[in-house]
């Protein structure tokens, strides 16, 4: 089947359609529908690129792909399916990251226009910074759930992506998830550590054993028992968790001692830690209880097999089977390759059950509420198809009033769940959004201010965690402005001795002013140093902050807009988000 646009459209939209040459970055949920609108409408010169491979999940909404294609290339596939709806359409498709430096400023610059259809920040920041130095419109789309949005970026029009700060990933210090994990999403990570100590790529980072380091452990009597213990013995010569279980043949009942008993009742004696929490209840192996938390007794329940609750007891045995599993995997994985390791697939039965128990067991231990796993995942925010449609179909009608050069009738628009006031399920703003004249990326001088702790503060924090990880550069060089110091150079190896000096030894202190270029985002930013004491490892704040100026360390009164839709459904669903999110992805 052709699309015939002939009569459908006005002859300069008609014509406008045909010459026009686009950019689809991202074939998942929203991807899929966007290039299927495409070649429907007339499109017929199209790119589209996802480094991401087809999986038995997605085929419940991204229609394109079908059984047969599970482990290909998402956008090899999406492009031979679309040429099915409109066999003249000239599509590419590239199975590469858009970061990569193929992608440069003039491959960015050949396009009519771009559509992002990502489900990460790192790559939006870069795609939204790509097309501000290409001059080229890009259309941002989303979805959660039953809502999304769409938005116009337009260099000197409209607002960047990153003119509206969002909230930094949330890192957690290693003691609170080996020691005190008191959220969910600490046991989420510590479930995942497990996994990997014993089966995954191992990371002296990620122990799990209890932490005899931790700060807020110290001046106890068990501390200095503890110490006094290692004194006497002399230097114990500690061996890894995954050759600890090697050495025990992978013991079911030996690890589930160690990891919720013995460990437990170690930390136990860790007694500054429960001066003002909840201490954990270690648990016996061969006395497990066999009803489920918060019933009288284990019985069936109504739902689905997934969505129903598990004993304590129940636990124990399915640990039990999934690490006799995870055990002969490894082993049949290692017949050819001594040192290969399994990598967690949530579409591996045993992989997932030992994840998403270990998560239970560990969460029981320290919070005795499994009722509230229910409550969680009574509120999960899935992907939905018909959500997806509706947002692709918004980028497309978007795409023509840029071809039409009526950039000004592309208001964002946001999909809510309920209608508002005013009966409207679309809701659009009133205009385009102007660009935020203090924005570090569209301004016509990006500045930011970096408070951060200049006395403790390594270079290579500054390289990886602020410029890259923070503010999503690819390849940045640092300069100290008026010196001429090069602090980052992008070329391998330059400057690797500055690495692991601290910002004051380079004379970088309050009031520093640091130059900051990544030309292959074709980006510079001006970067003012504050210091600010690093917060201790037990405090909630963040390390740094990134801020437009100053002033943006006052406290703000809030402003909840009413007419944008939410993105969380309380409390709860955001932390189940945030569970499943750790449990099928990381």
């Amino acid at each position: 089947m052709a699309a015939n646009i002939y009569g459908v459209f006005r002859e300069n939209l008609q014509n406008a359609i045909l010459k026009s040459k686009v950019l689809v970055v991202g074939a998942g949920g929203i991807g899929c529908e966007i290039l299927k609108n495409l070649v429907m409408t007339g499109f017929s010169d199209i790119e589209i690129i996802d480094l991401d491979t087809i999986d038995v999940s997605n085929l419940n909404r991204q229609f394109l792909f079908q059984k047969k294609h599970v482990g290909k290339s998402k956008a090899e596939v999406a492009k031979e399916t679309a040429l099915t709806f409109n066999p003249n359409a000239k599509i590419i498709h590239y199975h590469d990251s858009i970061t990569s430096s193929e992608f440069g400023l003039s491959f960015f610059k050949k396009f009519s226009v771009v559509m992002n259809a990502l489900d990460n920040r790192a790559a939006r920041n870069h795609v939204n910074r790509m097309c501000l130095a290409a001059d080229v419109p890009l259309i941002e789309s989303g979805t959660a759930g039953y809502e999304g949005q769409v938005e116009l970026i337009k260099k000197g029009l409209s607002q960047c992506y990153e003119c509206t700060p969002k909230a930094a990933q949330k890192t957690f210090p290693g003691c609170t998830i080996r020691n005190t994990p008191s959220e969910p999403i600490h046991c989420i990570v510590w479930a995942k550590h497990l996994f990997n100590q014993l089966f995954g790529e191992e990371d002296p980072d990620q122990d799990v054993s209890p932490d005899t380091a931790d700060p807020e452990a110290t001046d106890t009597a068990a501390q200095v028992s503890l110490e006094t213990e290692s004194s006497s013995k002399g230097n114990i010569n500690r061996i890894s968790t995954r050759s600890w279980a090697q050495s025990c043949d992978y013991d079911s009942k030996k690890l589930f001692t160690k990891f919720f008993h013995d460990d437990i009742k170690y930390l136990l004696s860790m007694e500054n830690l429960w001066k003002k929490r909840r201490p954990p209840i270690p648990l016996d192996w061969s006395n497990l209880p066999d009803g489920v938390p918060g019933s009288s007794k284990e019985m069936a329940e109504p739902g689905l097999k997934d969505q129903q609750r598990w004993s304590i007891a129940k636990c124990g045995t399915i640990f039990a089977e999934a690490i006799n599993n995870l055990n002969k995997s490894l082993k049949s994985n290692q017949e050819t390759t001594p040192d290969n390791h399994l990598i967690w697939d949530k579409d591996n039965q045993h992989a997932m059950d030992f994840r998403v128990l270990i998560f239970e067991l560990i969460f029981l231990e320290y919070h005795k509420k499994q009722d509230l796993i229910s409550t969680m995942a009574g509120n999960i925010i899935p992907a939905i198809a018909t959500t997806n449609a509706i947002i692709a179909g918004l980028v497309v009608l978007h795409a023509f009033y840029i071809l039409e050069n009526k950039l000004k009738e592309c208001r964002s628009v946001y999909l809510r769940l309920k209608m508002n006031h005013r009966n409207q399920l679309l809701v659009p703003e009133k205009n385009v959004n102007p660009p935020n004249p203090k924005c570090y990326v569209c301004a016509p001088t990006p500045q930011a201010v970096l408070a951060a702790d200049t006395s403790k503060m390594t270079i290579r924090e500054l390289d990886e965690l602020v410029l890259k990880n923070r503010l999503n550069m690819i390849a940045p060089d640092v300069i100290i402005d008026g010196k001429g110091i090069v602090v980052i150079s992008s070329e391998e190896g330059e400057t690797e001795e500055n690495n692991n000096k601290i910002l004051e030894e380079f004379g970088i202190k309050d009031g520093t002013i640091l130059k900051v270029d990544d030309f292959h985002q074709n980006y510079s930013l001006t970067i003012t140093i504050m210091h600010r004491e690093r917060p201790s490892i037990k405090d909630e704040s963040p390390e740094f902050l990134i801020l437009a100026n100053e002033e943006d360390l006052m406290p703000k009164e809030e402003n909840n807009d009413s007419e944008k839709p939410s993105t969380s459904n309380g409390k709860a669903s955001l932390t189940y988000i945030l569970l499943m999110s750790h449990l099928k992805i990381l």
